[in-house]
């Protein structure tokens, strides 16, 4: 995952080529600009820059290439305004080089539009599926007294919120996706934090999590993100979000097996802590992750 966006990197112009005349009218953008991004190391990323850059009228299309961390940029005008907002995201991007772009580039971004078209009606399932869990992990964890179930509901809160906003971003201004952005991360980290004071309550006053209701919802979370898997299968190489998607679903069938174990750990010991453990730990995941999206600036 990134470092703290908190740590304020600026951008270098210096490596920026002075861009000559257009000569190709016939194409839609007249540059394109390649920045490096050092600390765009996670898809989440992709999310943020987008997020930031969606309210430029001169961007014509974005590229990200994740391992080799850098971005392009097809761009109308001078770049100088899209580098001081990527720079507001402290990712360390720099201007490596602004050039004529060529005709590949745009047939590679009308592409791209077609292929996030056809991944919307994902998406929306995504969306649908960790929802619904979200509902019933919530529900169930408060009936079994389990930290870990209702810490892994607020996770799956967590991920239906970035498909939501993923699906809300299209057709909407920069502002109200930032406003939307930071509604969600205010949710996230009250849910977050109250599943760590629930978490203190419980080491101090004690609990008795039912380990079957545990092991059985957990295990039905388990399924739901391994549906979720199976439908981003086809779309994980189509694009960066894609990609985070799949990794948020990854990540999730890690923790659903963690609140399995927990749940045959409190069977076998009769102890409360491998829940609040496994509590505990989503919680802090959560948290971070809300963290992030607190800190985009609009």
């Amino acid at each position: 995952m990134n470092e703290l966006f908190d740590e304020q990197c600026g951008c270098d112009d210096s490596r920026a080529v002075e861009p000559p005349a257009p000569s190709s009218p016939a194409l839609s953008a007249e540059w394109l600009s390649v920045y490096k991004v050092p600390k765009m190391d996670c898809p989440s990323e992709e999310r943020m820059i987008r997020l930031a850059l969606g309210g430029f009228d001169s961007i014509q299309g974005l590229s990200f290439d994740l391992s080799d961390r850098t971005l392009e940029v097809l761009h109308n005008g001078e770049a100088k305004a899209i580098t001081s907002k990527l720079a507001t995201l402290g990712l360390g991007a720099t201007l490596q080089d602004t050039r004529e772009p060529d005709p590949e580039a745009f047939r590679a971004a009308g592409s791209a539009a077609t292929l996030e078209s056809e991944q919307s009606a994902t998406l929306w399932i995504l969306l649908a599926i960790n929802g619904l869990m979200f509902l019933i992990e919530m529900t169930m964890g408060l009936i079994a007294q389990s930290a870990g179930l209702i810490a892994d509901s607020v996770d799956m809160f967590a991920d239906a919120a970035v498909y939501g906003l993923a699906l809300y971003a299209v057709g909407h201004g920069v502002r109200m996706q930032v406003r939307a952005a930071r509604v969600a991360g205010i949710l996230q980290l009250i849910l977050a934090i109250g599943v760590m004071v629930e978490v203190g309550r419980r080491l101090a006053f004690g609990s008795e999590p039912e380990s079957l209701i545990m092991m059985a919802i957990a295990l039905l979370a388990l399924v739901a993100n391994i549906s979720c898997l199976l439908l981003i299968s086809k779309h994980r190489d189509g694009g960066a979000h894609m990609k985070a998607s799949w990794i948020f679903s990854a990540n999730d069938v890690v923790i659903n097996l963690g609140v399995i174990l927990a749940g045959a750990l409190v069977a076998w010991t009769g102890s409360n802590y491998p829940d609040l453990i496994i509590g505990a730990v989503v919680a802090v995941i959560v948290m971070n992750g809300a963290r992030r999206i607190l800190a985009l600036e609009g």
